[in-house]
């Protein structure tokens, strides 16, 4: 990935930040991907996931909101919600 100068993002950092993901359903999705997040956000409040069923019921969509501190770690959380067999998307 190419670096980019801050004055050239555009994420103001620190912001709250919404990333969303979508994994098949199983009872531990959102339990362990929220391991995930706080390895890369600490302060992530796991009370403030939000989770919406597929309409057939087979897939779960998950909202977690971090808090930015920079692009690098954005980077890193992407890339280990996206590495993560559990995961099938990540916006």
């Amino acid at each position: 990935m190419q670096n980019i100068p801050p004055e050239q993002s555009l994420i103001e950092y620190p912001s709250d930040f919404p990333i969303k993901v979508m994994g098949r359903q199983h009872p531990e999705l959102a339990q362990v991907l929220t391991e995930v997040v706080l390895q890369h956000d600490p302060g992530f409040d796991p009370a403030t996931v939000e989770m919406r069923p597929s309409k057939g019921g087979n897939y779960i969509g998950l909202t977690f909101t971090v808090r930015a501190t920079s692009r690098e770690q954005l980077d890193a959380l992407y890339r280990a919600l996206h590495g993560h067999p559990m995961v099938s998307v990540v916006l």
